[in-house]
């Protein structure tokens, strides 16, 4: 008797089903790309590539949902030792209107996350003048994103044991709404409010 084949699951069960997984991956394995995580999620779970893939707040929500059920103290702490990190750059780095993002502002930072903090300047150089003037070393970092509203530049650094991120734009890009994030930007008073909170 031949084998049958198990039934697909239904739409909604299968995106559900990745968006687990993919958040599962996100907190277990550092990645920090919601994009890469989901398309890894999907073939795990052998969803053919015309699978409509969950969008990147369901992938955020259930990646707080396993935060809170596995890793909430440790990643409590992280959160806040990024926080940390990053308000202190952002102190240094004051005269470039910088503005924290991604998971380190949205609270789902897992264990291998760095803060990404984006700058606005005239010129990308200024940053790289700034920070060697300060001797702080820095490498080119890869640029995932592509588009009109990408960064011109991404440097990575190493600020008290902490990688930082820093997404240079220009300095008209500090009026475009941000993309790809739930929460956004925020300024210096915010990330300091976090802490306090």
């Amino acid at each position: 008797m031949p084998r049958r084949k198990p039934a697909a699951l239904p739409s909604h069960h299968l995106r559900l089903s990745i968006a687990s997984a993919a958040a599962r991956l996100m907190a277990e394995d550092g990645i920090g790309d919601y994009g890469l995580a989901k398309r890894k999620a999907a073939k795990m779970l052998g969803a053919g590539e015309s699978e409509t893939l969950p969008s990147n707040e369901e992938v955020a929500a259930e990646l707080r949902a396993y935060q809170a059920l596995f890793q909430e103290e440790e990643q409590a702490e992280r959160l806040r030792e990024l926080r940390k990190a990053a308000l202190s750059a952002m102190e240094f780095l004051a005269d470039f209107r910088p503005c924290l993002t991604g998971a380190v502002l949205d609270g789902t930072a897992g264990r291998y996350a760095e803060p990404e903090i984006a700058l606005f300047v005239d010129s990308a150089k200024d940053v790289e003048i700034f920070l060697l003037s300060h001797n702080i070393s820095y490498e080119i970092a890869a640029n995932r994103q592509q588009g009109p509203n990408s960064p011109e530049t991404r440097l990575r650094l190493d600020w008290d044991d902490t990688g930082i991120l820093l997404s240079i734009y220009p300095l008209q890009a500090e009026r475009w709404q941000k993309t790809g994030s739930p929460s956004g930007r925020a300024r210096t008073e915010a990330v300091a409010a976090l802490l306090v909170d």
